[in-house]
Order: structure tokens, then C-alpha cells, then sequence
């Protein structure tokens, strides 16, 4: 008990603390760019309407604007300038908001298990912990956006999805693949995942309540209320769990506040949210002892203003803070080892500010601009040891990440050219700026068809975790180097109302790979850098529109498949990965929506992945023999029935009750059943 009060007492006065400096950098976030927008509104020499992203859209034809032509429903950011869809030169997959709807899923996190693209490893289910990485790259390497701002978290990539979300929120999710560091900044080795949330045009209501199996309940609310010149946004969700295996518990919470003012010449947006995870971590980190615990919390902060006309200015701050208070050995649990005296305490900031402008002409879209941002971290246990300790912490580390890019979209009839790059410096490399150069293209055949190629350059920093993390099971490695990538990839789409159909190739050159491994199974994990490693692949998929194609009155509504193949050099492969040698080599996914009477659908989602590499099975806690993963199947089925503006739905994951590993040690769960009710206002 003194030890669980002193736990308690030490996160009521952090908390304190923090709403205390909340409240003061908030205020100074609302002065900045509010003074930014307004004196970006007063070079302003002309003035358009503004265009919602959601809608289709007409460029209207002036002397020095981009010629008329009409544009696809969704404007994507895998450039600099936002582009349609299918003007994009690069294989952009946008997952839509009436999909997320369909899914049997309860987070972002198993949302993208239904990817093919998308390698997800996850410890907990429903948003409690998850290892997002594409073509192959680590959990590291992967940039999680928030509406375009990158919360990637430095401390460690597991905890990049602590942000306020709720599935209600979100209008759509971007995924671009290969290396981005021209779009989504520096850290973008592997590529991007954005999500964007809602930008509600009048007020509503969305409500929802669920619960299932382990003790499974689930409550979701959101509004958007709307003001002459204003739409104020809030929602709020909240999960918990038993777990479905000991030491798997989970409360999850999450609240998001977002409020658009339209003023003359520009519009402003700010959000803030605050994320909370309590949850049993049964051997997450290290299979030799199961009963961990991790208790976090992150605010986040965002102001961002948007002119209108040939030139805008979009200037942007935001601010994202993270607490993590990490237990090896949970409280509660008996037989201590005397060794284990207090538990790991890290708390991480990141402070950022950018300005893009964007100049639209005759001659296509310039962007141009730079980004500051500060990534911080006070610990326990990571970073440089603190001449005067400051609570619990007692070491600390800061770097600063300074950008300037610059990117012209050549379009020209049919042809969408893109040349720019990324110049960046960090202040661990003192005295060094490297450049990042992008240039892709696309061309499309009509109407339906496009070709596109590309080439990108990107980087990676490490972790502070890869830094400084030395235990009694890892050492880190403060003489890291950067992380280099560089790809090549070409593709094809197709679309029209019936068939959405992409098949693209890529060629991807690692350099500096860091990775956590290990020569045998009794040594300490080690974070060192690969020398080399390199990647070969595809990736295809083709969706149905069947009602555009046989007609409402049949049962049968969307069908879609995708696979994805990826052969890796496997450079050094006498050591034991954690995580870089551990890829998936084939991924298949496939779905099928149908009616089974009217307002009553049924959603299948099948899925089977095929992992490369091996782990170190643990046999009572003791490491014991090396063994390869194994592939396996999953089938997730959701029923839906409609009842005006009510939703009734059950969801049933794994419904054959498949075991399987997507991790070391950690089994995933079995057959889970959930059930629920929504009310949206439409």
C-alpha cells in the first residue's frame, strides 16, 4: 500500500504540474498563430472560396492559375501540395471513413490489420499497444500523423498511437509508402500514416455503447456544435477489459477538442487532446518476466491557420507531451527480487512549428517553407545524467531537428511531375545539413488509368530508447549512427465507379539499420546498426464495386482482395532480431460486404500473413530454443443492422479461434464477441 501511495501522490502533483503548463503553453500557442494567420492574411492579394476536401471540385481557369480540370473527390498529402487522387505520383491508400464503419475493429491499431500494405504487431488489442511498420521498416521508422502533424513519439515508437482518437473522429486515414521525408519531415524513413479527422460542416451527435467477452465495455460520445463562423468538435471515448490472458487488462481513454474559425481570408483551426492507458503487459518488452505494467498519459496541442488565394500561407505550432511510468514487475505481484527497487519514469516532449506556402500558377503548385522542432526527454533511466535531480528523474536529453523544403508539382495535361527535397540538420550532428531529394511522376491514359514512378530519399534518428535503454535484459548504444533509405518504385492504377485496381514494385536501399539483437539466446539485447539491408517487393489489390455493377436489388456490395511480397536481405542473419529481421514476407487480405435482408449487412475479413525471421520461445520463464514463426489465417466477421439514425452491431474476431504469434512470446487473442448500439444524427 505505502508503495502504491507513493505512485499515486507522485502522478496527482505530476498532473498537477502538467494542466499548470498546459494551460500557459496553450496560451501562447493561441497568441502565435493567431498573429501568424492575421499578418499572412494582409499580404493577401486575392481571395477564393474555400474548398471542402470531401466534395469534388472545379479549379476554376484565371491568367495565372492551374488550367480548369476536374479533380477527384479526395484530396491526398503525398506531396507537399495537396493533390487529387488520382493526379498523386505515388501510391497513396486512403482509407475511407465509410470502410472504418464496416470493420469489426475498436481502434486504429486493428483497423490497419486489414491491410495489406500494413504490418501491424500487436501486443494489446483495441488500441492498448501496437508496432505499425511499412515495407518491412521497424516501428521506428513509420511517421504517425495527426492532420498532418507529426506525433511520432521519440522516447520509442511503441508508444506513436498514444494519441487522443477516437474511430468516431477520424474522415479518412492516408498511408504512403517508402521513404517521405519531403512530405511528412526527417522521420519518415518507411513512409507515413496520416489520419485526418472530421471536419463537420453543421452540429450532430454520435453515441455509442458496447460490450463482450472478458468483461469488455466500451463508450463513445461525440458533437459538433455549429456557430455563425465556428465549429466547435468534442468527443470522448473510454474501453476496458479483463484481458483474455493473465496480466492483459486494459482502461483506455480518450478525449479530443477541435474548433474551426472561419475568418476574413483565412480559416484557424486548434485541437486539443488528452490520451490516458492503464493495462497489463504480459512480457511486452521481455518474456522473462510477464506481470509489466505501463501507465501513460499525453496531451496534445495544435494551432493552425490557412489563407486563401494564389499564394497561401499555412503556418503552424504544436506542442505534445507524454508520461510513461513503466513497471517491470506490477505492484501486487509477490516475491519481489530484492534488486527491483522503483520502476522506469520517462516524460517526452515535442515542440514544433512550421510554415508552408504554397503558390499556384500556370506552371503548376510551388510549395516552400521550414519546420523547427524539439524533441526532449527527462528520465529514470534514458538520456545524460542530471547534475540535480528533478522528481523521480534524473537524467534528460534534448535534440533540435531544423528543416527547409522546397517542392514544385509540374501539371500539364495528363502529366503530374514532382521535384523537390528536404535540406536537414539535427543538433546531435553538430555542424552537418544533408539534403533529402524527392521526384516523382505520374501520367494518366484517360480518364481511368495512370502509370507513375518515383525516387525518395529519407533519415531516421535513433530513439532515445536505442540511445540510452540498459537493463538487466538490453543495452543501448549512444554511439547510434542516422538511419539512410533510398527507393525506387513504379505501379499502376486503375479506377472507375466499378473497379479500383493498383499494382506497384519497389527497390529499397537501407543503410545504418538500427535493430535490438543478440548472438545466442543468453546474451543482453543490443541495439547496434546494420550495415546493410535491402528490399525488394510488390504490392497489389483490387476492389469491387458490385451494386455500381449488377445493381441494388442484389445482395452483394464490395468485394476486395490485396497482397503484398517482400523479400529482404537478410545481411548479418546469425543474430537473434527483435524486430528488423522479423518481416513479413506475404501478407493476403480479402473482404466481402453484402445485404442479408434489407438494413441488415454482414462484413467478412479474412487475413493471412506469413512472417520471416525467428524467436527465442520461452519455456517457465528460462530462454530456451530458437524457433521461426509460423503463418497464420484470421477471419473477422461484423453484422450490422439499421434502424433510422440507430445501429445495432455485433462483432465477432477470430472467429475460429486461430492461435497464433505476432510477436516473440506473446500469443494473440482467441475468439472475442462483441456487441453494441450507435446513435448518429444524419
Amino acid at each position: 500500500m505505502n508503495r502504491q501511495n507513493q505512485i499515486f501522490n507522485k502522478k496527482a502533483f505530476r498532473f498537477k504540474r502538467f494542466t499548470r503548463k498546459s494551460y500557459s503553453v496553450f496560451n501562447s500557442l493561441h497568441k502565435a498563430v493567431t498573429i501568424g494567420v492575421l499578418s499572412g492574411c494582409t499580404l493577401m492579394s486575392a481571395h477564393a472560396a474555400s474548398v471542402n476536401p470531401t466534395e469534388s471540385v472545379i479549379i476554376q481557369t484565371k491568367s495565372d492559375t492551374i488550367p480548369e480540370k476536374k479533380l477527384d473527390e479526395v484530396l491526398v498529402t503525398a506531396s507537399k501540395a495537396q493533390l487529387p487522387l488520382n493526379m498523386a505520383a505515388k501510391l497513396v491508400t486512403v482509407i475511407t471513413s465509410k470502410e472504418i464503419e464496416r470493420l469489426p475493429v475498436q481502434s486504429v491499431e486493428d483497423l490497419l490489420t486489414h491491410f495489406s500494405g500494413v504490418d501491424v504487431l500487436q501486443r494489446g488489442p483495441h488500441g492498448v499497444q501496437a508496432d505499425i511498420t511499412l515495407r518491412g521498416g521497424s516501428f521506428d521508422q513509420t511517421a504517425i500523423l495527426l492532420n498532418g502533424i507529426n506525433l511520432t513519439n521519440p522516447q520509442t515508437g511503441h508508444y506513436s498511437l498514444d494519441i487522443p482518437i477516437n474511430l468516431s473522429d477520424i474522415e479518412r486515414i492516408e498511408i504512403v509508402q517508402g521513404p517521405s521525408s519531403l512530405v511528412y519531415g526527417a522521420g519518415a524513413f518507411a513512409g507515413g500514416i496520416n489520419i485526418i479527422t472530421k471536419k463537420d460542416m453543421g452540429s450532430n451527435l454520435y453515441a455509442k455503447l458496447e460490450g463482450g467477452m472478458h468483461a469488455l465495455f466500451g463508450a463513445e460520445a461525440r458533437g459538433a456544435y455549429k456557430m455563425k463562423s465556428a465549429v466547435h468538435r468534442l468527443s470522448a471515448g473510454y474501453r476496458r477489459s479483463d484481458g483474455y490472458i493473465p496480466n492483459s487488462d486494459y482502461k483506455l481513454l480518450n478525449l479530443l477538442w477541435q474548433s474551426r474559425f472561419d475568418v476574413e481570408k483565412a480559416n484557424i483551426d486548434f485541437t486539443a487532446g488528452y490520451n490516458n492507458k492503464n493495462y497489463g503487459a504480459n512480457t511486452f518488452y521481455t518474456a522473462a518476466y510477464p506481470n509489466q505494467y505501463d501507465d501513460t498519459e499525453s496531451v496534445f496541442i495544435s494551432a493552425k491557420g490557412e489563407t486563401f488565394g494564389k499564394l497561401k500561407f499555412i503556418p503552424q505550432i504544436y506542442w505534445n507531451r507524454h508520461f510513461d511510468i513503466f513497471q517491470l514487475i506490477r505492484e501486487g505481484t509477490p516475491d519481489v527480487p530484492t534488486w527491483y527497487t522503483d520502476h522506469n519514469y520517462h516524460r517526452s516532449d515535442v515542440f514544433g512549428m512550421n510554415l508552408n506556402m504554397r503558390y499556384a500558377s500556370r506552371r503548376g503548385i510551388t510549395s516552400f517553407g521550414g519546420e523547427f522542432r524539439n524533441e526532449s526527454i527527462l528520465s529514470s533511466i534514458l538520456g545524460k545524467p542530471l547534475a540535480e535531480a528533478i522528481g523521480k528523474y534524473t537524467k534528460a536529453d534534448s535534440r533540435s531537428n531544423i528543416s527547409f523544403f522546397l517542392e514544385h508539382n509540374f501539371l500539364i495535361d495528363n502529366l503530374t511531375f514532382s521535384i523537390g527535397g528536404l535540406l536537414n540538420h539535427n543538433t546531435a550532428i553538430p555542424n552537418k545539413f544533408v539534403f533529402y531529394p524527392a521526384i516523382n511522376t505520374s501520367y494518366r491514359f484517360g480518364e481511368n488509368l495512370s502509370i507513375y514512378a518515383s525516387w525518395n530519399k529519407a533519415t531516421r534518428m535513433p530513439t532515445f530508447t536505442d540511445l540510452y535503454y540498459t537493463t538487466k535484459t538490453h543495452t543501448g548504444n549512444t554511439d547510434l549512427e542516422a538511419e539512410l533509405s533510398e527507393a525506387f518504385e513504379a505501379g499502376l492504377k486503375f479506377n472507375n465507379p466499378i473497379i479500383r485496381a493498383y499494382l506497384t514494385a519497389f527497390y529499397m536501399k537501407g543503410r545504418n539499420i538500427i535493430d535490438w539483437v543478440k548472438p545466442d539466446a543468453d546474451a543482453l539485447w543490443e541495439s547496434r546498426n546494420h550495415t546493410k539491408i535491402d528490399k525488394i517487393g510488390f504490392e497489389t489489390g483490387i476492389s469491387l464495386n458490385l451494386q455500381n455493377r449488377f445493381g441494388s436489388t442484389q445482395p452483394f456490395q464490395e468485394f476486395s482482395i490485396g497482397y503484398m511480397n517482400l523479400h529482404q536481405n537478410l545481411i548479418e542473419s546469425e543474430l537473434i532480431s527483435n524486430y528488423m529481421l522479423n518481416h513479413l514476407k506475404h501478407k493476403f487480405t480479402a473482404s466481402l460486404h453484402h445485404r442479408i435482408i434489407p438494413n441488415l449487412t454482414l462484413s467478412w475479413n479474412f487475413r493471412r500473413q506469413y512472417r520471416e525471421g525467428s524467436y527465442i520461445r520461452y519455456t517457465e520463464l528460462k530462454p530456451g530454443e530458437r524457433v521461426n514463426y509460423k503463418p497464420f489465417s484470421v477471419v473477422d466477421v461484423k453484422a450490422n443492422y439499421r434502424i433510422r439514425n440507430w445501429d445495432i452491431f455485433a462483432n465477432a474476431n477470430n472467429i475460429f479461434n486461430t492461435t497464433y504469434l505476432d510477436l516473440g512470446n506473446l500469443p494473440q487473442p482467441g475468439f472475442w464477441l462483441i456487441g453494441g448500439v450507435s446513435y448518429h444524427t444524419r
